[in-house]
């Protein structure tokens, strides 16, 4: 029995392109085997969080386990840590060991790609991205690979942080340049990715009319990244949707509005939807269903080889 493939954090992205695991991911929400169960987070002393995320579907099961410490960045260490462990779930063998902190960037900014796909009421750009750590970084992968946006703008708290980004834009081929006013960007920006630390409201103007808004910094209902009043707002103008159901309680812009999460469609349900008018506000809080996808990516090679 040969041992599980260990994927590094380089492998593990070319792995998984973002166009074809959103493509995935839309398969994933039709497959009625899969299975998620609610995922488990066991508080660490010093204030960080460990986190045991496991799915299924009839040949691919996995377990995420990673860990979170928000102020990791002033000991030089990434936020989130662990790893992504992929099954055989007909005979139990491990198959790959993926690198967890790449497989939850990329899988992100692909149901980010995804919903905007489906749901932006214009896929142009410009795209602006507040926020420049590992998830705005990704999405501005997925987004120039997916959607072909060619504009973007950046703004974070760390000029120094927006400048990186910017230039890997540039490198990426795009046009790209730092904002200092995020507020202000919304108005020329129909595309929009918060991914920020979400310890408090970063937005608070009233985006376009044709707005795409992916808000992916807050998963806790104690935290946000939009000003209540933008969240009622969209409510009232336009469209809210959430990744999964598991938004109903952890989706803090919206709880924090005083907004009826339970009511609000989600991604599955859009799928076979037309598209809606009017700003578009999607909430993505993350699911070891996205993860599973993933793996089924990398699985597929295996699986193939044994059936």
């Amino acid at each position: 029995m040969n041992p599980p493939t260990l994927f590094s954090p380089e492998a593990t992205a070319a792995a998984l392109p973002y166009p074809e695991l959103a493509d995935a991911i839309a398969a994933l929400l039709r497959d009625p085997a899969v299975k998620v169960p609610a995922r488990t987070v066991l508080p660490l002393p010093a204030g960080g969080v460990l986190i045991a995320m496991p799915a299924t579907d009839a040949r691919v099961a996995i377990t995420k386990l990673i860990s979170f410490v928000a102020d990791n960045a002033a000991r030089g260490l990434p936020g989130i840590q662990g790893d992504v462990i992929v099954f055989d779930a007909r005979d139990g063998r491990r198959l790959a060991l993926l690198d967890g902190p790449t497989v939850t960037a990329r899988r992100t900014a692909a149901v980010s790609l995804l919903a905007a796909q489906r749901l932006a009421p214009r896929t142009d750009g410009p795209l602006l991205i507040v926020g420049a750590g590992v998830q705005g970084r990704a999405h501005l992968e997925a987004f120039a690979s997916g959607l072909g946006v060619t504009q973007v703008r950046v703004a974070s708290r760390s000029a120094a942080s927006a400048d990186a980004l910017v230039a890997h834009a540039r490198h990426l081929g795009l046009e790209a340049s730092r904002v200092d006013d995020a507020d202000a960007a919304l108005a020329d920006c129909p595309l929009v990715v918060s991914a920020t630390p979400a310890q408090a409201a970063s937005l608070h103007a009233t985006p376009r009319d044709d707005a795409f808004i992916a808000a992916v910094g807050a998963f806790t209902p104690a935290m946000l990244e939009w000003a209540p009043d933008v969240c009622r707002h969209i409510a009232a103008r336009g469209t809210l949707a959430v990744d999964t159901r598991d938004a109903d309680h952890e989706a803090g812009d919206l709880l924090q509005a005083g907004l009826d999460v339970t009511a609000v469609p989600t991604l599955a349900d859009w799928l076979d939807r037309p598209r809606p008018n009017g700003p578009v506000f999607f909430k993505s809080c993350g699911w070891a269903g996205w993860d599973l996808a993933a793996a089924r990516l990398v699985a597929a090679e295996f699986i193939r080889t044994d059936a």
